[in-house]
């Protein structure tokens, strides 16, 4: 009997993903805030953060191959782009995907929530990866090794929902010496139809009173469109 070769790419071609939505916008967050992204957005995640805006992410989707959602992508003409989700690493070909984006020369950047270990992915990817506060009611859910996975170009995220978290989060920075892993952005929970403005500025006169050495950061795409789905 003679044996079937099947070439390495055609494995990787036929990997499939269920997605959400493919889009382009303006990043609202992160340090590449305000450039025109793509975003992939993938079906599906582990955690029930209280205040999350893309429960429409649970479920449902479409499976595309990686070839598909490639040409899509490619669709836009841009040169940023964004997986998210839900949590993207929840499906395991979320990391050949980061790889194929990579190689095709995009600037990509991975939207997680921290929950699912991070080793693995292609060291070209900016990661930006939450740390859960008590406030989201999914704190047991962060994977603390993936600190040491953090690299110079990775960013942390705490979204902020209270004093109590404002105090948990600085404990959490100063105890895990994030600061001399990678940039530390601090957001303000956001309504899902606006933003609270007190919230927002109290948060900043924290950061600035504390003298922390943190991004604060607002998600402009809210700003911009509220919370619709597809901005």
């Amino acid at each position: 009997m003679t044996a079937t070769v099947t070439p390495l790419g055609t494995h990787l071609e036929a990997e499939k993903l269920r997605i959400t939505e493919i889009f382009a916008s303006i990043q609202g967050e992160s340090t590449s805030v305000g450039m025109p992204t793509v975003f992939v957005r993938l079906t599906g995640c582990p955690l029930r953060c209280q205040y999350c805006d893309t429960a429409y992410a649970f479920s449902g989707g479409e499976w595309m191959r990686l070839d598909e959602i490639a040409t899509k992508v490619k669709s836009f003409n841009l040169k940023h782009v964004t997986v998210t989700g839900g949590e993207p690493l929840a499906q395991k070909s979320c990391l050949s995907l980061l790889c194929k984006l990579c190689d095709q020369n995009y600037k990509v950047s991975l939207e997680t929530s921290g929950a699912l270990n991070i080793s693995e992915v292609d060291p070209r990817v900016v990661k930006v990866m939450d740390i859960k506060t008590p406030a989201s009611q999914e704190v047991s859910k962060n994977l603390w090794e993936n600190i040491g996975y953090l690299r110079e170009q990775d960013q942390v995220k705490f979204v902020i929902c209270s004093h109590s978290d404002y105090v948990w989060a600085k404990n959490i920075l100063a105890e895990s010496q994030l600061r001399d892993r990678c940039e530390v952005l601090f957001s303000p929970v956001m309504d899902e139809t606006d933003v609270d403005q007190f919230e927002a500025k109290q948060l900043a006169e924290w950061i600035v009173q504390d003298q922390l050495d943190v991004r604060f950061q607002l998600q402009l795409h809210k700003i911009l469109w509220g919370n619709v789905p597809g901005k």
